[in-house]
């Protein structure tokens, strides 16, 4: 596999902020669906100070599922019926001045009202609430969403894949099942900052922490998305990569101005 570019400091963002942690959660039955596209064709939709970041020349889009669980702030417990929900998001990969690697979020959705309400308004990010659903069963695992409000109401996607063999290793200091940096798989997945803004425009950057990934491969079996098109995003055809985590427990760290 090529090599991602090594003079930006891919692994300064995986460390664990001294920082105290605001809130935790935990991510399973992750999917991480990825097309390849041209760096020019997604840099007028992220902000200017940002640089979209690349891996053998090419950006990547992603379309990734999962299912959030035990959602709350440091100081409280997890409450049933708002800390679980699905999400899906469209993202791809940035970077500021060489530095500082993150994700940029075009969309979110979630299956509960309340943490879209929070999201939108405390991090600034663009969560839409979606009818949802996921399934897994036996060596299967579904997603399904459409999107209730705000935004284009009925977008969505309806994806499926069947989870296999954890990733191989590909140098003798990494396990299997944990991607290499380097790889493409470390370039889509060990990805612990995102970028927002806020209302007046101000970049801002938060950052999440929790153990590598536990990585398998993935076999699609269909992907019917109008997620990414409704980001203004131009793909065509299945996903080119795909990966599947059954998930980590995760540490939240507050946004800050960049």
């Amino acid at each position: 596999m090529p090599a991602a570019p090594l003079e930006i400091d891919r692994l300064a963002p995986t460390l664990r902020p001294s920082e105290p942690a605001i809130g935790g959660q935990r991510w399973t039955n992750l999917l991480f669906l990825h097309w390849r596209v041209p760096a020019e064709a997604l840099a007028p939709l992220v902000p200017s100070e940002l640089t979209i970041d690349t891996f053998d020349g090419d950006a990547w889009v992603g379309l990734v599922p999962f299912y959030m669980s035990r959602v709350r702030p440091w100081w409280f417990f997890p409450v049933p019926g708002v800390s679980n929900f699905c999400e899906t998001n469209v993202r791809t990969y940035v970077h500021r001045n060489g530095a500082n690697p993150g994700v940029w979020f075009f969309s979110l959705e979630a299956s509960r009202s309340l943490p879209v309400q929070v999201a939108r308004s405390r991090w600034r990010l663009n969560y839409h609430r979606a009818e949802m659903r996921l399934t897994r069963e036996r060596d299967r695992v579904t997603y399904w969403s459409r999107r209730l409000w705000p935004g284009t109401a009925g977008v969505g996607c309806d994806v499926a894949c069947r989870p296999g063999d954890t990733i191989a290793s590909v140098r003798g200091d990494f396990p299997a099942g944990q991607a290499c940096p380097g790889t493409l798989e470390h370039f889509l997945a060990e990805r612990y900052l995102l970028y927002t803004q806020d209302n007046a425009g101000r970049l801002l950057r938060g950052q999440v922490h929790h153990r590598p990934y536990p990585l398998r491969e993935a076999a699609v079996e269909w992907c019917r998305d109008t997620l990414v098109a409704d980001a203004g995003i131009p793909v065509e055809g299945d996903p080119m990569h795909a990966l599947f985590s059954d998930g980590v427990d995760v540490k939240i760290y507050p946004l800050r101005p960049v």
